[in-house]
């Protein structure tokens, strides 16, 4: 049974930071990874991904330079450090897998993904 379990939510003020956990359980062969977040009144946003299997990352133009995906295989984590937080930056954080499989081009989409977590709050004022 696979499982993923985001954490690390909060509440922050403009400039701060945080980073999200996403545990992942079950058992997986080579995945893709990736974290989304959803905002009041918006679409769904795919804001980077990880490829387990070669450490590949890829961030949306919208985050680049302050988000930071990474993993730790031992743990079965997956991050999301998150650095000069704006209210902008307000939404649900979720993580999703694509397994099996690997990343590709459509990363971004939600539909690509097959097993989601609870999604945590991340609120900036």
């Amino acid at each position: 049974h696979v499982q993923l379990v985001e954490s690390g939510g909060d509440s922050v003020e403009a400039g701060g930071s945080l980073r999200l956990s996403c545990v992942v359980s079950g058992y997986f062969s080579k995945r893709c990874m990736a974290w989304f977040r959803q905002a009041p009144g918006k679409e769904r946003e795919g804001v980077a991904r990880i490829a387990t299997g070669s450490g590949n990352t890829y961030y949306a133009d919208s985050v680049k330079g302050r988000f930071t995906i990474s993993q730790d295989n031992a743990k079965n984590t997956v991050y999301l450090q998150i650095s000069s937080l704006t209210p902008e930056d307000t939404a649900v954080y979720s993580c999703a897998a694509r397994t099996p499989g690997s990343c590709d081009g459509l990363w971004s989409r939600p539909w690509r993904y097959n097993y989601w977590g609870q999604g945590t709050q991340v609120t900036v004022s």
